[in-house]
């Protein structure tokens, strides 16, 4: 599936005010990568948000990733609000990051809130997998 990039002059779906190809655009066209685990997150958000499959996959730990990622058509992400984060600096290998992804489903309002974990893999941190809060 391709890619459906935000309009250029709005802000970034993951929450920061500069524009998607200024922020979470630079991970997902892989011009950089995640310095920790929250920006991770944010990009893995925005590239769902955007329906970027390839880059969910290439920032997915090998040991967990599925073979392909599913967008829902009726599902549309509307918002991110970071919780809690905990390790994921320079000097850890691991690192989790608590959220709130709101999203609309078929016009429903709803949201998922997860803690996620996040390893260092050859350098750069990859999204391990999460666990669901109610």
């Amino acid at each position: 599936m391709s890619r459906r990039a935000p309009r250029p002059q709005t802000s970034c779906p993951c929450g920061h005010p500069e524009p998607y190809e200024k922020c979470c655009g630079r991970l997902h066209r892989g011009e950089v990568v995640a310095a920790v685990p929250e920006e991770l997150m944010r990009s893995r958000y925005c590239a769902f948000a955007v329906k970027d499959e390839a880059y969910l996959l290439r920032s997915w730990h090998p040991r967990t990733r599925p073979p392909r990622v599913e967008f829902d058509p009726n599902l549309r992400w509307v918002g991110l609000e970071i919780l809690d984060t905990a390790d994921g600096t320079a000097f850890h290998t691991t690192g989790t990051v608590e959220f709130r992804a709101r999203y609309t489903d078929g016009g429903r309002k709803d949201a998922l809130h997860e803690r996620s974990r996040f390893e260092r893999l050859d350098g750069a941190w990859v999204y391990v997998d999460g666990a669901f809060i109610d």
